[in-house]
């Protein structure tokens, strides 16, 4: 996987961690660089944790499965960048933006976990598509943690107007990327 698309796939990834801390931002009455270091921490540490998680599972099916592993990377992407546009596009209010903006550890911990399940099955379609996996989760960390950490400052500038563009910036490159990986192991892009 080359760098470039690396990239594109770690900000898709990010978005939900990005919407969910412009809400952190926006509930905040003062920000720090530490607050917006711990958010970052949390949701960069959980966006490199879950694919690593993910590749680990998918080694133990790869070898079974090969001839159709483009499709399966395929649907994974697909259907992750899909939920995201419903996500994006649905009239509910967003659930993480509340007076409250805790940054406890139960708190961190359940969002973390809530904006990298993603990154579980996108950590699955690495091993199948043979990815060196260290330096790939290891640079979707860094960039989350530095969106995320943006997000916070974001959010409480700006408001929760650009919340829902991010999240359908990242499934549209979710998507994106699932028919690239696909057109290429069908040969029509090179």
């Amino acid at each position: 996987m080359d760098l470039l698309t690396l990239f594109t796939l770690a900000v898709g990834l990010s978005m939900d961690a990005f919407a969910v801390s412009v809400c952190k931002g926006l509930s905040m009455k003062t920000i720090t660089v530490g607050k917006s270091v711990i958010v970052g921490l949390w949701f960069g540490g959980f966006q490199a944790g879950m694919p690593l998680l993910g590749y680990l599972l998918g080694i133990q099916f790869r070898d079974r499965i090969t001839a159709v592993d483009h499709w399966i990377a395929f649907v994974l992407l697909s259907f992750i960048g899909v939920n995201m546009l419903r996500e994006a596009l649905s009239e509910k209010e967003a659930e993480c933006c509340g007076e409250d903006a805790s940054l406890a550890a139960k708190d961190m911990f359940l969002l973390a976990v809530a904006t990298s399940i993603d990154a579980l099955a996108v950590g699955i379609t690495f091993a199948f598509l043979d990815v060196d996996i260290l330096p790939a989760v290891t640079f979707i960390g860094i960039v989350t943690f530095l969106l995320s950490g943006t997000g916070v400052k974001v959010g409480n500038v700006f408001g929760s107007k650009y919340e829902a563009r991010a999240e359908l910036a990242g499934g549209i490159i979710l998507i994106l990327l699932g028919v690239k990986i696909l057109l290429e192991h069908l040969g029509i892009l090179p």
